[in-house]
């Protein structure tokens, strides 16, 4: 086993297992196991931290996306700018319901250069998918600037950004900056609750955040075969329900979300801090970096140089690390995507890598991890150092 472990689905579960073990118990006492009470009462506690009038239970992030665009009126002939630093689903969703997606490249953060955005729009653009990796929001003031210019709905893939926020400046004289949460901007909010997620089930989950009463009628359709009752189908659907006995799960770990940001939050850092000083690593903006970001941290990224030679030695040292995406997804040759020349998404396939990142992570786990990337590099300093030109 490592020393330090990449996820912390052992170490959450004992922590919660009294409440988690009774709320599934519930359930299967009482036999509510297909949109029932607690999927109800988890889509109502969804909407309200998220701050959205309505919230639909999926049975992924995936399906999050694709309804998002069937309820949008969005298929063939249509295009949909979104990034290709991101898990192959944000694009998936676009192919499987008819549309084209066109990639756009990243910038420092990870996340979507706003700035190309309006260059890629055209008469065929009807949507864009801002993906927020890793728990930082992109500049939604802009992009929802640009998206009402040229008419374009936004669909927010907030799948690792639950509870992230953006603060829009003041417009007016008399008005304020207000933060806005990750899923209340768009037409929709996209969540997964995949166990690794901040808030996660123990097996697949998703949801939608709407303020938009035609989305989330018709959603609550296509997720349950376009059935209105038992007796009426109004068009052809799909089988995409929350489990119950996920939703009851949810629920218990709903009520500890914030402190978890909160600590995913302080570890970010004690990363910060303890790496700072190493030269060949670029870390994520710290907490509190800026004042328009709040960052949960789903994942901390470092670009670092050697980048899979320190994978393996930290793997030697029994720290868990993660390597996503070696391949940039528009290089997967399956998914004839390769026309795309994305020339920063290139190189971050090269340089990125996940250091652990969960709430149940102690201190000292922490200060070992820092302690194994600092003597990696202390190893190499006498190698030369290459550099990172940005």
């Amino acid at each position: 086993m490592p020393k330090v472990s990449f996820v912390g689905y052992k170490q959450q579960y004992h922590n919660l297992k009294n409440e988690i073990d009774r709320a599934m118990q519930s359930v299967l006492e009482r036999g509510d196991l297909i949109l029932r009470r607690d999927t109800d009462e988890f889509e109502k506690n969804l909407a309200e931290f998220v701050g959205a009038k309505y919230a639909i239970g999926l049975n992924s992030g995936t399906d999050a996306l694709f309804f998002s665009l069937v309820a949008s009126g969005i298929g063939k002939g249509d295009e949909v700018i979104t990034a290709s630093h991101t898990f192959v689903a944000s694009i998936s969703a676009i192919v499987q319901a008819g549309a084209t997606p066109v990639l756009v490249d990243v910038k420092e953060d990870f996340l979507a250069d706003v700035d190309k955005i309006e260059k890629l729009i055209t008469d065929k653009t009807k949507a864009i998918i801002p993906v927020y990796l890793n728990g930082r929001m992109c500049d939604m003031e802009k992009l929802a600037s640009i998206a009402k210019r040229y008419d374009v709905v936004i669909i927010e893939d907030a799948a690792q950004a639950l509870g992230a926020k953006y603060k829009f400046h003041s417009q007016g004289k008399n008005s304020k900056s207000k933060w806005k949460i990750a899923g209340s901007i768009g037409l929709t909010g996209c969540f997964s609750f995949y166990p690794a997620k901040i808030l996660g089930c123990f097996g697949d989950g998703g949801a939608i955040t709407t303020n938009d009463f035609g989305v989330y009628e018709k959603v609550k359709l296509l997720r349950d075969h376009g059935q209105k009752t038992k007796t009426e189908i109004l068009f052809y659907g799909w089988n995409s329900r929350l489990d119950n006995l996920q939703a009851a799960v949810l629920n218990v770990k709903v009520k500890y979300l914030g402190q978890w940001i909160e600590r995913r939050r302080k570890i970010a850092k004690m990363y910060a801090m303890g790496l700072g000083d190493v030269k060949e690593i670029i870390l994520p903006p710290a907490p509190d970096l800026d004042e328009v970001h709040y960052d949960v941290f789903q994942n901390y990224v470092l670009r670092a140089e050697k980048r899979d030679e320190l994978f393996s030695f930290l793997k030697n040292q029994q720290v868990e690390t993660l390597i996503k995406d070696p391949v940039p997804t528009h290089w997967q040759k399956g998914l004839s995507l390769s026309h795309f020349k994305l020339p920063f998404t290139e190189k971050l396939a090269k340089e990125v890598i996940s250091l652990p990142m969960y709430p149940e992570l102690q201190d000292s786990e922490i200060s070992y991890v820092i302690e194994c990337v600092s003597k990696f590099y202390k190893k190499y300093k006498n190698n030369g150092r290459l550099s990172f030109p940005i």
